[in-house]
């Protein structure tokens, strides 16, 4: 007669092998961040990823097709977290206010998104390393295309919208995603590398769109 383990304990077991797979994760992904951003993405080798964390090669490549995947990997939960918040903001608001909204929110929240995966500090000095850094600024951007057809097209539901035939959501969402890239910029280039400095100048940047679109500056500072 076969013995079979009730379905309790072998979800619990399933339940366990997920939570050791997802911190090897976790902790390859630090390592791999705190080497990039102490040394240098392109001087940091797989293999010295894998021995801070005393792991083998395969193992990292169980997790991460390369070191771009983990170079990105905690931007794809920031920017899973700004989509998510905007999806929540209420149908009332127009679109550039729901954009604006959403991005705030989530740079209010980051921290409390990320704790579970990497410091937020580490994924603020990571950010910086991406904007520095040609190899990984070309693939940042090429993301930031794709992220943007992905908003524009949340923003088209929430407005009703047709976005094969009205262009009204890529353009909001251009004009958002410009300012947005100009403030990473303009942030990477200060010596304040806080969330908080960088979430008041997207504050204070995404203020501006209107007076910067309006006609008849003639020299008068915003």
């Amino acid at each position: 007669m076969t013995h079979q383990r009730p379905a309790t304990a072998r979800a619990a077991t399933a339940g366990l092998r997920e939570r050791k797979k997802q911190r090897t994760r976790d902790a390859l992904l630090r390592s791999a961040l705190l080497l990039f951003t102490s040394q240098g993405y392109e001087q940091t080798t797989v293999d010295e990823i894998t021995e801070a964390v005393e792991v083998s090669q395969r193992t990292f490549f169980r997790y991460f097709a390369n070191k771009e995947e983990a170079a990105f990997a905690v931007q794809d939960l920031v920017e899973a977290h700004f989509v998510a918040a905007l999806a929540a903001r209420p149908a009332a608001e127009g679109p550039m206010e729901a954009l604006r909204n959403s991005v705030l929110a989530a740079w209010d929240t980051l921290e409390e998104a990320l704790s579970d995966v990497v410091p937020v500090e580490l994924h603020m000095r990571a950010y910086r390393l991406i904007e520095s850094t040609p190899a990984l600024l070309a693939v940042h951007l090429r993301r930031s295309t794709e992220l943007e057809e992905r908003i524009a097209r949340l923003i088209a539901h929430r407005e009703g919208l047709d976005l094969d035939t009205d262009p009204r959501p890529r353009v909001a969402v251009a004009a958002f995603s410009g300012v947005i890239r100009m403030t990473g910029r303009l942030w990477g280039r200060g010596e304040d590398t806080s969330v908080a400095a960088i979430r008041r100048m997207t504050e204070d940047c995404l203020d501006q769109i209107g007076p910067a679109l309006a006609a008849g500056w003639h020299g008068r500072p915003a």
